[in-house]
């Protein structure tokens, strides 16, 4: 028997495995890294996070990314380079994580990694019958094992596109299984470059469990910042605080197509961009507006879009709605929403003992334990949650 299939059996038959999990977002900031100690799998699965960070991405790195990241066109041929650029790249950081924290490396596993997406594709925006739902991570995850040393799962989500799936969010899998309470009806609302939430029954029932995006976390306001004021965001809504919302503008960009299809529905920065601003800014007419006014536009649209998607879905009832995400942390969004929704209550993810800055990291880390140990996750059938585990595995040599 080869004697990396040997280390997974003995791994998957132990009641306790240590992953490193590994996330970078839409925001292209950096990688985030969550060493995670991780018992036993399904609904029975408890999370210990040993060590977590993020290593921030320098602005070359950032560049070598954006040529590709959600571009209609890009050099095929740099495309391919990048691919494998990025797996060695993160190997080096998981090398540099393992160094910082002195981790023991008898004490790792497994690395599960998610990749860096580059496009995102369902058949709602391509509409080309010929073809299906559609997504594309790069980092391959043979690099990341042989820089390393360990096995490696990457590439979660295209075994959800080949099930039906439009391959995200995937956070319905690890919310569903760390998160259900008996005590309260929750609903895990991540504000990240897009917006997305679950919703978790407080009978468990996995049937009734529903996740879906919502549009605009952070993209657009992070887009405007970055090409109009040459900074990466809107550090506690300091500029959009000071602004007024533009009222035509707001109900021009709700006008997108995004917001009237049926739920559940995914998205990303290849629909919601600076492009999608101007065509709004154009059928209004608009020439001149302020920085500010701008920033509070796009504020208001994320946190009336993330809202009206909670309200079309759950009813106006009473949740406890926890946030993670870069979203989490802008104040002027969080009181638009806690305006929008008055009897529900909102709170950090943190308070529940897992860091949201932390909680994707740590989803790739339980889902690579789901697909070592657990069995697929039966949802009813419901629409957008296959019953699938999910990545590829990866031997280092």
């Amino acid at each position: 028997m080869n004697k990396h299939i040997q280390s997974i059996y003995e791994m998957a038959s132990r009641d306790h495995r240590y992953v490193i999990g590994l996330m970078s977002g839409t925001s292209l900031d950096g990688l985030d890294l969550a060493y995670c100690k991780i018992s036993n799998s399904g609904r029975q699965t408890q999370v210990e996070v040993i060590a977590f960070d993020t290593i921030d991405y320098d602005d070359h790195t950032k560049e070598k990314i954006r040529k590709v990241f959600a571009k209609s066109t890009v050099d095929f041929a740099y495309l391919a380079m990048l691919n494998e650029w990025i797996g060695t790249f993160h190997g080096e950081l998981v090398n540099q994580f393992i160094a910082q924290h002195q981790i023991n490396k008898e004490h790792i596993d497994v690395i599960a990694s998610h990749g860096q997406t580059v496009m995102h594709v369902p058949k709602h925006q391509h509409q080309n019958p010929i073809f299906p739902n559609a997504t594309l991570q790069i980092g391959d995850g043979d690099h990341i094992a042989k820089k390393t040393g360990f096995i490696t799962i990457s590439d979660f989500r295209q075994k959800h596109v080949a099930a039906g799936g439009e391959g995200a969010p995937l956070a319905v899998y690890g919310d569903y299984l760390i998160f259900t309470s008996t005590k309260e009806d929750r609903i895990m609302l991540n504000m990240g470059g897009i917006g997305n939430f679950t919703y978790l029954p407080k009978d468990g029932d996995a049937s009734r469990v529903f996740v879906t995006d919502t549009g605009p976390g952070n993209t657009l306001m992070d887009a405007y910042m970055k090409m109009k004021l040459n900074m990466a965001y809107d550090q506690d809504a300091a500029t959009a605080s000071k602004g007024s919302v533009n009222q035509s503008l707001l109900s021009a960009m709700k006008e997108h197509y995004f917001f009237n299809l049926d739920f559940p529905k995914t998205t990303g920065p290849e629909v919601f961009n600076f492009d999608m601003v101007q065509k709004a800014l154009q059928n209004c007419e608009i020439n001149d507006i302020s920085h500010e006014d701008m920033m509070a536009t796009l504020n208001r649209l994320s946190a009336e879009t993330i809202t009206e998607a909670i309200l079309k879905v759950i009813g106006d009832q009473s949740f406890h709605i926890y946030l993670s995400g870069g979203g989490a942390h802008n104040p002027l969004m969080l009181k638009s929403m806690k305006s929008l929704l008055p009897n529900c209550t909102f709170n950090l993810c943190d308070t529940l003992g897992i860091s949201g800055d932390a909680k994707e990291a740590i989803l790739f880390a339980v889902l690579a334990n789901e697909t070592l140990a657990g069995n697929p996750i039966n949802f009813g059938g419901r629409q957008g949650v296959p019953a699938v585990c999910m990545g590829k595995i990866s031997f280092p040599d």
